[in-house]
């Protein structure tokens, strides 16, 4: 069974979580038809280490950043969305 350390609830298993998507899955607002059928439905599905989305739908409800191997499974980190995209401050604001 596949433990995702929540930094919110703690560790618990997979089946609470729902898989969202990778993060180069992720679209702008103003994508194209293009761009996002190529997104969506025509990219690559590489082994390897992943950084993907998921949701904690049966705990806290929060989304996570998750840094995974694709075959093994290992979890090597996990961050709150939030953290994940948060623009680094200049020193001094």
């Amino acid at each position: 069974m596949m433990l995702i350390a929540c930094p919110h609830c703690g560790p618990r298993a997979h089946v609470e979580f729902d898989y969202g998507r990778t993060l180069d899955a992720i679209l702008p607002l103003d994508a194209a038809p293009e761009q996002a059928a190529a997104v969506l439905y025509a990219r690559d599905n590489p082994r390897g280490v992943s950084q993907e989305l998921w949701q904690h739908t049966h705990g806290c409800r929060a989304w996570l950043v998750l840094t995974r191997h694709t075959v093994s499974h290992e979890i090597s980190a996990v961050v709150p969305w939030v953290a994940a995209t948060a623009a680094p401050r200049e020193s001094g604001a």
